[in-house]
């Protein structure tokens, strides 16, 4: 049993090790990932941010969360595209074809997107910082967030793996990341969702994206979390448990 534990994780490591060197050789898929989110946060703090009342002082405190997760969200995109690519070229086959562990392949693509989105990640908040965002949350706080964002990332990253798979063409891929985008929209990362019409405002209050932005906003201003934390856990885990089940069912059927 621990030979089986060991020749996975070291098969895992090599797998992370090829989706990694492609990242790093094309660094453009983080640039690009980074563009948007970044322009986003310009355009709302300096054009919008003045018509947006929050009850905050600092809009770009307010904001950076939903960011984060619009971030992440067109991130694991890439991941979708690379699984796609490698099935449509053969190259999982051929990785089966040797005595490896066969989940290691799917889990080189998944910690791989970790990876690229904690870089993304930590240049948007340098950029924020730049904007002018300041928090006194201490390191337990910010360590809380940081697993927040890695469970959402962990959990969106499966999903993508179901597409990845699944996906008949290079755009139906990665296309299916466009309501994860616009999901952050309908949900209290830019306005409260007091100002929404009824139908929307309850659509908004009972989205996964409102109780982790809740949650994250609140680790980050030094306030009481409340249940927003438990309830961004629940959705992340039920997520992520799900995604994967159902990644791992496709991976066996199509591969």
């Amino acid at each position: 049993m621990e030979t089986a534990k060991n020749h996975f994780f070291s098969d895992m490591s090599v797998m992370l090790g090829r989706s990694m060197r492609h990242i790093l050789r094309s660094m453009d898929t983080i640039i690009t990932v980074c563009i948007t989110p970044i322009a986003m946060m310009l355009l709302f703090v300096y054009v919008l941010g003045g018509a947006i009342r929050t009850g905050t002082d600092n809009y770009v405190n307010y904001l950076l969360p939903g960011i984060l997760l619009i971030a992440i969200a067109s991130g694991i995109s890439y991941t979708a595209y690379r699984l796609f690519l490698d099935k449509q070229r053969g190259i999982i086959e051929r990785f089966h074809s040797m005595p490896i562990a066969r989940s290691a392949v799917l889990w080189g693509h998944v910690l791989t997107s970790v990876v690229s989105n904690v870089i993304s990640v930590v240049v948007i908040i340098l950029v924020a910082l730049i904007m002018g965002f300041r928090s006194p949350a201490g390191v337990l706080p910010w360590l809380a967030v940081a697993g927040i964002l890695v469970l959402f990332t962990l959990a969106l990253t499966w999903v993508a793996a179901i597409a990845g798979l699944s996906a008949k063409s290079v755009e139906g891929a990665s296309a299916f990341s466009y309501p994860l985008i616009f999901l952050p929209f309908i949900s209290s990362a830019f306005v409260p969702t007091d100002s929404m019409p009824s139908v929307v405002r309850a659509f908004a209050e009972n989205q996964p994206v409102t109780s982790i932005v809740e949650a994250i906003r609140a680790l980050l201003s030094g306030q009481p979390v409340g249940n927003d934390i438990w309830i961004a856990l629940a959705w992340c885990a039920g997520i992520l448990l799900a995604a994967y089940f159902f990644a791992m069912r496709v991976y066996k059927k199509r591969v």
